[in-house]
């Protein structure tokens, strides 16, 4: 098994070894993973925050020893918690990484950072507070930064900051936590699901009060919450029809 470690800002994870290939998520400054299977150009790989699986381009990150990734598994998570940050590395260039990226490796990788950090899990209602600094980010299908982020990638990188982990995508986030039987049993911080047509999951989004939901449609935006769903008072329809609401922390 081989190892790999992300030494860029932000880096494309995609469905298959191509280019042209969707976009199924994005690799983050500092996140680490497992190697499981390598081509010319391209890598397959899972990460170690929530297993998620898919393809990287070789130039893209940096081989790491499995003692190494094993120290960093272990080691107590480190988030850079403004905005934009920048790190530096051995010959003083400047790298800008996002909201969210993971600074335990910076000593392994021979780079610096003097900017704000979290690394203490944090009280459930400072969820509402970093859900706020995503607000107006555009949709990217696959995004987890403020400069594009899907609806999952949303409510993941929220908990995530506040040292909760939750997986990748919104169907196998709604397997997580305890489910809530209506509305008024929730708590801002609480996610709601949503279906399709199908019974698939394939929206979510963090409950706040008042009846109001964040959630990442066209942007991250706030709408009105009922029994119904997401109501969008500037169409006046509902967009999202309501599956289920989950208590995860």
């Amino acid at each position: 098994m081989q190892y790999g470690i992300c030494h860029l800002s932000i880096v494309p994870l995609r469905f298959e070894s191509s280019d042209k290939s969707e976009l199924i998520s994005q690799i983050l400054y500092g996140e680490f993973f497992k190697v499981l299977e390598q081509r010319k150009k391209w890598s397959r790989i899972r990460l170690d925050f929530d297993n998620y699986e898919g393809w990287i381009d070789n130039k893209q990150f940096q081989f790491i020893s499995e003692s190494d990734y094993k120290s960093l598994k272990n080691a107590k998570p480190i988030y850079a918690s403004d905005l934009i940050e920048y790190i530096k590395d051995d010959q003083d260039q400047l790298y800008t990484i996002p909201m969210g990226s993971s600074l335990q490796g910076l000593k392994l990788l021979n780079h610096s950072h003097d900017g704000n950090v979290i690394t203490l899990k944090q009280a459930k209602s400072q969820l509402i507070t970093t859900a706020f600094t995503y607000l107006n980010a555009p949709y990217l299908w696959g995004g987890k930064t403020p400069f594009g982020i899907d609806c999952s990638g949303f409510t993941q990188m929220v908990y995530k900051i506040n040292g909760y982990a939750i997986l990748r995508d919104a169907s196998q986030q709604a397997t997580q936590g305890e489910a809530l039987s209506f509305i008024e049993e929730s708590e801002p911080g609480d996610l709601a699901f949503f279906d399709n047509s199908e019974g698939d999951i394939v929206h979510v989004g963090i409950i706040m009060k008042d009846n109001h939901i964040i959630h990442a449609h066209g942007k991250v935006r706030i709408d009105r919450l009922d029994h119904s769903g997401i109501y969008n008072a500037e169409k006046g329809i509902h967009s999202h029809k309501l599956r289920v609401i989950k208590k995860i922390i």
